[in-house]
């Protein structure tokens, strides 16, 4: 007998082909294909709901800031839950949110009249690949809850609780010309409204496209005097992701001096 063969019996250590073992056999992409979709769509699921979304600006309300008028790409951001699971809204941030009764009356369903494919949008809504059958607009705040807001001071600015603020980020206005087209004159600017006390749990939101924007100042006699609840934010607005020449972190400025 060979010394190395004897040492393999010695010792116990046969190859596979002396011990009548099948060799093994790799698995199947296709047997685990499923798996890896089931857990895709969990994890797609988890991110959606708890961590943050994709949302593409439907209007030209916050133009620049947001691109999303008629005829040009309109941005998707990404927008994050977490921080106001941790606290509320503050002024100056940008927000998605459901809009009220109120400001949803014009909104139309994007679901298919079909009920099998609508099923199928509404599942794949809970997982991310479809938009939500909802009116989610984005604003941005201004005034939050117990706070008192109006527009304008002499110089045209919004107040809040009789505090002018800044924002460099409003481009488009209605004019507004100190001495003959104020608040005060016969003929108004298109700027002005009335005081509005914002009520607790609450925010008062205003598109950065001030003359095309039909945000709080346009529903100030429903339930909640424009206002809209914080139940209704789905999140804060960070990043533009698309279109790629555009991408970059959307700024959410303090706009309340202290």
């Amino acid at each position: 007998m060979n010394p190395s063969e004897s040492g393999k019996r010695r010792f116990g250590r046969r190859d596979r082909s002396e011990r009548n073992e099948p060799a093994g056999k790799p698995r199947s992409f296709w047997r685990e294909l499923p798996v890896l979709l089931l857990v895709a769509l969990l994890l797609s699921f988890l991110l959606q709901t708890f961590i943050a979304r994709v949302y593409l600006i439907p209007s030209e309300s916050m133009e620049p800031t947001l691109h999303g008028c008629a005829g040009c790409t309109g941005d998707r951001i990404v927008v994050e839950k977490i921080g106001y699971r941790f606290g509320d809204p503050s002024a100056g941030d940008v927000i998605v949110f459901l809009g009220p009764d109120s400001w949803s009356e014009n909104y139309k369903s994007i679901r298919s009249d079909n009920a099998v494919l609508r099923g199928l949008q509404n599942i794949g809504s809970v997982f991310g690949v479809v938009p939500p059958d909802e009116n989610d607009l984005v604003k941005r705040v201004i005034a939050t809850g117990g706070q008192t807001v109006e527009c304008c001071d002499d110089q045209g600015r919004i107040l809040v609780d009789g505090k002018p603020l800044d924002e460099p980020y409003v481009v488009n206005d209605f004019p507004f010309v100190p001495g003959s087209l104020t608040c005060q004159t016969d003929v108004k600017s298109g700027r002005c409204f009335p005081a509005v006390k914002v009520p607790d749990g609450n925010l008062w939101m205003m598109g950065d496209n001030r003359n095309n924007s039909a945000d709080s100042r346009f529903h100030r006699g429903d339930e909640y005097q424009g206002t809209v609840p914080v139940e209704n934010v789905r999140g804060k607005a960070v990043f533009i992701v698309l279109p790629p020449g555009r991408m970059g972190k959307i700024s959410s400025p303090d706009i309340q001096s202290n």
